[in-house]
């Protein structure tokens, strides 16, 4: 017995909440790679770099706001607007 009625595959979000999660994962990775660098060739020699406002301040703080962006678009629902 066949059923008539097509089965609906549906998405867990609507297009804007993907959107939205994309625009936080890409704010993440900006963090991380504000974050990078600052090493040193020789490991005697301390880099004063390591401490610098961008990977200190900056880049945590980039990075919180992404997380806040993609817990947005896992709680907004369009439905409701």
């Amino acid at each position: 017995m066949k059923n008539n009625s097509e089965h609906k595959q549906e998405f867990l979000f609507e297009k804007v909440n993907y959107k939205i999660l994309l625009i936080g994962i890409a704010v993440i990775a900006l963090g991380f790679i504000l974050m990078s660098g600052g090493g040193s060739e020789d490991p005697n020699v301390f880099n004063e770099d390591v401490f610098s406002f961008r990977r200190i301040r900056l880049a945590p703080t980039t990075v919180l706001i992404g997380f806040g962006i993609t817990i947005y678009a896992i709680l907004k629902n369009p439905k409701k607007a």
